[in-house]
């Protein structure tokens, strides 16, 4: 019982995570800006690395709205920037550009901090067991608010999201306005999950969930079931390895996720479903 009470709260927060990720992943891969997750995280990481320089605690208030702050002008840049289908420059180059540039900053700026190998493993594969209630219940409402806000304007999003591969999304007014609300809820999402997560299991919560699903699935409704059923297995049974094997949790549950859509690869290989 004391084993379960330890991980009970690792895994709500992982629950809550695969809620809002599984979700977004959908719009992510119809939108083919798969790293776009990955790059607003490493942003959001690069304010939180810069408030720790100046002198705040990674967890404190002013931490969390250094690291939002940087987000939204991600999300900007990425609204701004979209491109239309027939330009020789894909908008996941300037998603990795800005990936890279994020993440090389970060390194730069924590070369003056003190500790800075230890906030970067922290960056990276976060520190999920550290979790208490209040951050899970804050987490929750926070996604639940982000989540109301996409059910409110999912016409608009899921018609820029579907339509991103015929070129129909182009036709939609103010497209850029929408992109830039669709980036900053986005953003929102991505401060809260570094800093609980980590960049790799914030990323793996997004794209392994809404990939796995696209193999037995083409609606968004059985995409999401399915999504969330595998991203509440994983966290389930991450969580439990990383204790029984003594590992640390975020890369535990990252490799999980893995072996789990590689198993599942297979399984879609040999019953060769039909596509619900």
């Amino acid at each position: 019982m004391e084993i379960l009470s330890f991980l009970v709260l690792p895994f709500l927060a992982g629950l809550v995570l695969t809620g809002i990720h599984a979700y977004l992943g959908v719009h992510v891969v119809e939108r083919g800006v798969i790293f776009v997750d990955l790059s607003l995280a490493q942003i959001a990481a690069l304010g939180t690395t810069v408030a720790l320089l100046a002198g705040y605690d990674v967890h404190s208030g002013p931490s969390y709205f250094w690291s939002l702050g940087f987000t939204i002008v991600g999300a900007a840049i990425f609204a701004l920037t979209k491109v239309k289908r027939e330009t020789r420059i894909p908008q996941e180059a300037i998603i990795g550009i800005v990936y890279a540039v994020s993440a090389a900053a970060a390194i730069l700026v924590m070369s003056k901090a003190p500790q800075e190998t230890e906030h970067l493993k922290d960056m990276l594969v976060g520190n999920i067991l550290a979790v208490n209630w209040y951050t899970v219940i804050k987490t929750a409402i926070l996604y639940s608010l982000v989540g109301l806000f996409h059910f409110i304007f999912r016409r608009k999003f899921l018609a820029i999201s579907v339509g991103a591969h015929n070129g129909t999304a182009e036709s939609v007014p103010n497209l850029k306005f929408w992109d830039f609300l669709f980036y900053t809820s986005f953003g929102f999402v991505v401060t809260s999950s570094v800093a609980i997560a980590g960049v790799l299991l914030v990323f793996s919560y997004l794209i392994v969930p809404s990939v796995a699903a696209m193999l037995f699935a083409t609606t968004i409704g059985k995409r999401l079931a399915i999504g969330w059923s595998m991203g509440a297995l994983v966290t389930l049974f991450g969580v439990l390895l990383s204790f029984k094997l003594d590992l640390p949790t975020g890369a535990t549950i990252v490799c999980t996720f893995g072996i789990a859509l590689a198993l599942m690869a297979i399984a879609r290989l040999v019953i060769k479903p039909k596509m619900a």
